[in-house]
């Protein structure tokens, strides 16, 4: 990896609310997360944190017109070349990769090179697969757009697209040189986005985090106003969360696997929906409520908390219920596809109260059967 570090005097100052740092510890792929406002106009940052001379975009139609030219310009005398993808979920696939790949060929981007994301989720996963397959693998930097991707798929390295078969089934583990998360960037993002991005902030409270959860139910109408402290508050104590799991398990052999709460049960309404309805952080938040009725009914949590939990996902405005479009058949069919099947045996994420989730495989049966009978058809 060929990321310089943010030196004293180009960072933020200390104590600024609005300007975020830290580090993924990773040794010597250790790589900053910058968080702020304005960050796309900070040439002095990207010429530190991303120095290769030859830099592929990738980006999408949604997200081009709106904020490649700011990269643009702060990438100076570079030469870039600019790949822009369809916008959407069901567009995650293995021709997407192939038409990213072709670009690169085709301007002879060399190993030396650099790819860099600028959009959501589906730009960060897709441009960060292609850069690890390009070459057997060169760098890249993740500028995440929306607010799901500054606070959870933008750091961590899981890159990959969908197959029929099921939600992020082919991929690799490839780490970032850097992220860059402008915060103004979500000035522009949809209210359903927003608030599908709420569901992955909400789940770095029940993980691991408690004090936190308890923070988002005091100021969730901020966030949904998009007050700028607020939302750099949220933003950095998501991270500072996923960083310190990241760095202790890289590749998913422990606890990294906390991360996966409410993403069983999320992606089978994903892939039994076909992509086409609900967004990522949507299927999360109702697979979330799963996994806390799931662990009511193995006795494990107290029905105040779930209530709790739900009345959290009810005021950021996420739906919850997938009755109308998943059958517990479709359900049961994708999740056994699932990545986090072992040894045949479904393994969620539960919990023991708000902040004390734990990964097993170790639930009543009839457990599983009332919680899905309660949120599908």
């Amino acid at each position: 990896m060929s990321a310089h570090p943010v030196r004293a005097g180009q960072g933020f100052a200390v104590g600024d609310p609005l300007h975020q740092q830290l580090t993924v510890q990773l040794g010597e792929r250790s790589y900053p997360i910058l968080i702020g406002a304005g960050l796309l106009d900070r040439a002095d940052l990207i010429d530190t944190l991303l120095p290769a001379r030859k830099v592929a975009v990738v980006t999408n139609t949604v997200v081009s017109p709106l904020y490649f030219p700011q990269l643009r310009r702060s990438l100076g005398d570079r030469e870039v070349v600019e790949v822009v993808l369809p916008d959407g979920e069901v567009h995650k696939t293995l021709p997407g990769i192939s038409r990213v790949l072709d670009v690169l060929v085709a301007n002879r981007l060399g190993r030396d090179g650099l790819v860099v994301a600028l959009g959501g989720g589906v730009v960060g996963d897709m441009a960060g697969f292609a850069a690890a397959c390009y070459q057997r693998g060169i760098d890249f930097a993740q500028v995440p757009t929306t607010l799901l991707a500054q606070v959870d798929s933008s750091v961590g390295g899981k890159t990959g697209v969908n197959h029929p078969g099921g939600k992020n089934l082919i991929g690799a583990f490839h780490q970032p040189i850097a992220v860059l998360a402008d915060t103004r960037t979500l000035d522009t993002l949809p209210d359903r986005e927003l608030r599908a991005g709420l569901a992955e902030v909400i789940k770095y409270g029940l993980i691991g985090d408690e004090p936190f959860f308890a923070w988002l139910e005091q100021h969730a109408e901020a966030l949904l106003a998009r007050d700028p402290e607020a939302l750099a508050h949220a933003i950095r104590r998501s991270c500072d969360t996923k960083a310190a799991i990241v760095a202790r398990d890289e590749f998913e052999q422990g606890d990294r696997a906390l991360l996966n709460l409410g993403h069983t049960f999320g992606h089978a309404i994903e892939t039994a929906t076909g992509y086409s309805s609900w967004l990522h952080g949507e299927a999360v938040g109702a697979g979330m409520l799963m996994a806390a009725t799931l662990s009511q009914h193995a006795g494990l949590m107290d029905a105040a908390s779930v209530q709790r939990i739900k009345a959290l996902l009810l005021r950021v405005g996420l739906p919850l219920d997938a009755r109308a479009e998943v059958t517990r058949e479709a359900a049961v069919a994708a999740m056994r596809i699932d990545k986090k099947v072992k040894a045949g045996k479904l393994r969620f994420i539960l919990m023991r109260g708000i902040g004390r989730s734990f990964v097993t495989s170790d639930y009543p049966e009839d457990a599983l059967d009332a919680t899905l009978a309660g949120f599908f058809s």
